[in-house]
């Protein structure tokens, strides 16, 4: 008999997110050196403080790993979406990072982020079903 229980949810409590990430990160520490994760965000308000788009990212050492961006529909194709790439980069850069990496759908924007000069480096095809999700990566420039 096994002195553990497995529970499977919908959901991840925050306390072990926290004690994952610790664990994970006690780990890593003896081989890289580093601690290997930064929380990293831009955000963009209008003159009244609503939210009009951002970018939640982290730098995971030399990385930086763009794992959301949004616009809202009233603030694209104004160049707001390139601005705060670019700021979230030159954050990135400010901590030491060199390359940067992201994925998006086949129906979201992948033209975007290639005009950024990301480059595609892997495709899941039918994720999800009928579409393709691309991941991206892209040289800083340091």
């Amino acid at each position: 008999m096994s002195d553990y229980e497995i529970h499977v949810a919908d959901e991840v409590r925050a306390q072990d997110r926290e004690t994952i990430s610790a664990g994970l990160t006690e780990h890593a520490l003896p081989v890289t050196g580093v601690p290997g994760f930064q929380p990293l965000s831009a955000m963009a308000r209008d003159g009244r403080g609503v939210l009009v788009g951002g970018v939640i990212a982290s730098v995971n050492w030399t990385w930086l790993h763009v794992a959301l961006v949004w616009v809202s529909a009233s603030h694209r194709r104004t160049g707001l979406g390139r601005r705060l790439m670019q700021e979230i980069e030159r954050a990135a850069v400010a901590r030491g990072c060199t390359h940067a990496h992201l994925d998006t759908f086949s129906y979201q924007a992948r033209p975007f982020y290639e005009r950024l000069g990301y480059r595609l480096f892997a495709t899941l095809a039918d994720y999800p079903p009928g579409h393709q999700r691309f991941f991206l990566e892209k040289d800083l420039g340091r």
